[in-house]
């Protein structure tokens, strides 16, 4: 991409910064001309301010933000690729074009296809996925009584994924809910793939609607930036309804019961929740995890739903419900800690 094509793509994210800071920022708030948050990795807290207003070019444009705590500073193109943990600039304007619902311009030359269920395979196809607001993935979590969707740039749609059920089989394409499995340093590796049907009420009527794809072991779809307290469970549906109840604690989604079990810790974590299933292979990830992080010095609390997961508690019996059953379970410092920012 030419100079003058990245330039005009910060023009155009500039048109529309405060949805920028909205989406890939969620964390933050508007004060007046700025938008305030903790850093360009979307932390909680108040060091980092980007301009609202302003020319579209030059000395104080808008789009243009700084870190005061770390003297870092950049444009709305920095803050897509730090948020998502992009490498490529490629990946970071097919990011800005699928935000900004531009056309994509022709390849100058073919790129080589990705091995199949490859990690490079699932960074592609989450790229040329689009921002999950107002599509059929948000249709199908709102269904399951999520509504909280704030934070969740790690989930993307596509409107036609492919989807084989086996090397003997016809390919099909089903519209998809596709959620980017991320390693501790945010690095994309891996993708999950949710099937779902043409009006997204619900799963595809296929033997298996749910997939990963790439590096997953030890990693996971993640929702907020880990420090000192995190809480994983198997399914992105089970992590979100909890999310629901505790809006700013940091999530993880390790897409099954293995892979929750195998979950890699975060040098700073010191505490550690578990969302159990309850079910044979639930139990199975609970106690490997408490084993792995009793052995790491790590707190680990685990938090049981009434029915099988914390989506069916959400669904049969609200979300006021669903605080009864976790709050009396969270350390104290928790509790106030994370309820008082979700109220």
């Amino acid at each position: 991409m030419s100079r003058h094509d990245a330039t005009e793509l910060a023009i155009r994210l500039c048109r529309q910064a405060e949805a920028v800071c909205r989406y890939y920022l969620s964390n933050g708030r508007r004060q007046g001309r700025y938008w305030l948050v903790g850093d360009v990795r979307n932390t909680p807290g108040r060091s980092m301010f980007v301009r609202l207003v302003g020319p579209e070019t030059g000395r104080g444009a808008c789009g243009r933000w700084t870190d005061a705590a770390t003297g870092e500073y950049g444009d709305l193109l920095d803050v897509i690729r730090e948020t998502l943990g992009l490498v490529d600039f490629k990946d970071v304007a097919e990011e800005a074009r699928s935000f900004l619902r531009l056309p994509h311009p022709k390849p100058e030359r073919r790129r080589e296809p990705a091995p199949s269920g490859s990690p490079e395979a699932a960074r592609r196809l989450f790229v040329m996925s689009q921002p999950i607001h107002g599509t059929l993935a948000e249709t199908y979590l709102r269904g399951r009584g999520i509504t909280n969707l704030s934070g969740t740039a790690s989930l993307r749609f596509h409107p036609s994924c492919y989807h084989r059920p086996d090397e003997l089989s016809t390919t099909e394409t089903w519209p998809a809910m596709i959620a980017a499995v991320t390693d501790l340093s945010g690095r994309v590796t891996g993708a999950h793939r949710t099937w779902l049907e043409p009006d997204g009420r619900s799963k595809a009527p296929i033997d298996t609607p749910r997939r990963a794809m790439g590096n997953i072991l030890g990693h996971g779809v993640r929702f907020g930036l880990i420090t000192d307290v995190l809480a994983a469970g198997e399914g992105i549906e089970t992590v979100l309804s909890v999310r629901s109840a505790l809006a700013h604690m940091p999530m993880l989604a390790a897409t099954s019961a293995a892979h929750l079990a195998a979950v890699l810790f975060p040098a700073t974590l010191r505490r550690f929740y578990v969302l159990r299933d309850r079910d044979p292979a639930g139990d199975g990830a609970r106690d490997r995890l408490v084993e792995r992080a009793t052995s790491a010095g790590i707190e680990v609390i685990v938090l049981s739903p009434w029915l099988e997961d914390f989506n069916d508690d959400l669904r049969l019996h609200g979300i006021d419900a669903l605080r009864a059953v976790i709050v009396p379970h969270l350390v104290p410092e928790d509790a106030n800690r994370f309820m008082a920012l979700a109220a």
